[in-house]
């Protein structure tokens, strides 16, 4: 059974991603900007992933599909590239937690500091126990369940990536005009 070149393409990629994502963590560490404490909507996840699978779906079309793309290739090959990335990135991200123990113990430390700075309106909105508990488990974080966490948002945002990009890009097959 052949493979097809659009597995291929999206692990080759994906891999490339994955550890595109792990280096530019640890770079926003060590230059003193922990990349557990960015924004959700200033990840540059984001970015990174929307790059990828728009060059992973870009070369599928134009090089094995003679400039088609379905919407269902999009998104499978999408899937795919956004699978070997987080789990990539997930494990590098673990085995430098591990490696850098200061990495884990300083996002608690960072993240302890902002759920304190909370006014009471949002403890209220959020709920006081919902708080307390997140507030009571955080220094019992460690680096499984921080590349856990990871992995599930690296998916969730390349899943909302793959659609825009899998929409952007399908080409369907022209078809001949009816009737004449």
């Amino acid at each position: 059974m052949k493979k097809s070149p659009l597995v291929g393409i999206s692990l080759r990629n994906g891999s490339i991603a994955g550890t595109l994502a792990v280096t530019l963590l640890v770079l926003m560490y060590y230059l003193g900007r922990h990349p557990l404490m960015v924004a959700p909507f200033l990840d540059f996840r984001i970015v990174l992933l929307g790059v990828f699978i728009f060059f992973t779906l870009k070369e599928f079309r134009e090089n094995h599909q003679a400039g088609e793309l379905h919407f269902w290739q999009g998104m499978a090959g999408g899937f795919i590239m956004v699978m070997v990335a987080a789990t990539i990135a997930s494990l590098l991200l673990w085995i430098f937690a591990a490696l850098e123990t200061d990495f884990i113990r300083e996002y608690v430390t960072r993240m302890t500091e902002y759920l304190k700075s909370f006014p009471k309106e949002d403890i209220e909105r959020i709920g006081k126990d919902a708080y307390q508990r997140n507030l009571e488990n955080l220094p019992s974080t460690n680096g499984k369940q921080v590349a856990a966490s990871y992995f599930v948002q690296s998916m969730v945002i390349g899943f909302f990536v793959t659609i825009i990009v899998s929409v952007a890009l399908r080409k369907q097959p022209k078809t001949a005009p009816h009737g004449n």
